[in-house]
């Protein structure tokens, strides 16, 4: 007997190509161009989606773009620290971390999340290596103010103030896809920081300069009203973005994410994008469509 199998309809077919046609401009553009995604929030609390996400970064792998990858942990440090007996305690969205804390911190960003996304991109035919941040970040102590004007010690939590790059441009030249942790070596002790995943990011984009820094996380983008999607702000330019934090429309735990997305901008990045890491195949949407998914900052409206 023959063998037969199921024919999609040609107008299906035609759809899958025009996809493809439709593009083509953004593979040309991006070709041999380093993109840095940022990855954590709760878009990483679904397991599906995070293998969704690690194969979407092999596919722009595949392209010819070269992604490098910062990633989060913030949840699966609180489960670890509270395994632990520590209670997590935060100031102005910062982690306080204490000398009994940053073990269990490294321990989890370096030893654990780290290492399960390595293996997730390789399971899907990528080639990648992890890198703990400790390598990459140089930072020195962070210090917040209360609302009195006094100095809060976070304890081991830092700042980036410059960025070793040998060992993530080694792994470009080698075709390989940098994974990094969020922590720093503090100059002159060479005690572990943490760092903020957003903040470090965008420490590295400013040394870096890819073409494109994006943000994946819980947050579609910039919504004046947060509780309706279809008001999200689709592009901004820096002048905008300014203009929308004095104005409240940005506010809370956007303020940082904006604020260091400006930095690199200034720095040179061409465009900072924040997208929803919740929605599969998000990341190829917002680089391979005219209309993205998320919201965009750009150095300036053309």
């Amino acid at each position: 007997m023959i063998a037969t199998r199921k024919v999609a309809q040609p107008e299906q077919e035609i759809l899958k190509a025009n996809i493809l046609i439709e593009a083509l401009p953004y593979m040309q553009a991006y070709r041999d161009k380093t993109v840095l995604i940022k990855f954590g929030g709760s878009a990483m609390d679904d397991p599906e989606l995070v293998r969704s996400l690690m194969r979407d970064i092999v596919v722009l792998e595949s392209m010819g773009i070269n992604p490098v990858v910062v990633h989060g942990g913030g949840k699966a440090i609180s489960a670890a620290m509270a395994d632990a007996g520590l209670e997590p305690k935060f100031v102005n969205g910062l982690r306080v971390t204490t000398p009994a804390a940053i073990d269990i911190v490294e321990n989890t960003l370096s030893a654990q999340i780290n290492p399960s996304l390595v293996e997730m991109i390789r399971r899907t035919g990528g080639s990648a290596v992890g890198i703990p941040g400790t390598t990459v970040f140089v930072g020195e102590k962070l210090m917040e103010r209360d609302e009195q004007g006094g100095l809060l010690d976070l304890g081991m939590v830092g700042q980036v103030i410059g960025c070793r790059l040998s060992r993530v441009e080694e792994a470009l030249s080698l075709q390989l896809i940098p994974v990094i942790s969020p922590l720093a070596r503090e100059l002159g002790t060479q005690h572990t920081l943490n760092v903020n995943a957003d903040l470090a990011a965008a420490a590295l984009a400013r040394e870096l300069k890819p073409v494109k820094l994006i943000y994946i996380s819980d947050v579609p983008g910039i919504l004046p009203d947060t509780e309706d999607r279809s008001t999200i702000i689709k592009s901004i330019d820096r002048k905008e973005a300014m203009q929308l934090i004095d104005e409240g429309v940005i506010s809370g735990g956007m303020i940082p994410k904006v604020k260091s997305a400006l930095d690199a901008l200034n720095a040179g990045v061409r465009k900072v994008h924040f997208i929803d890491g919740r929605l599969p195949h998000t990341l190829l949407l917002e680089i391979f469509t005219p209309q993205g998914i998320g919201t965009e900052i750009v150095r300036e409206q053309r």
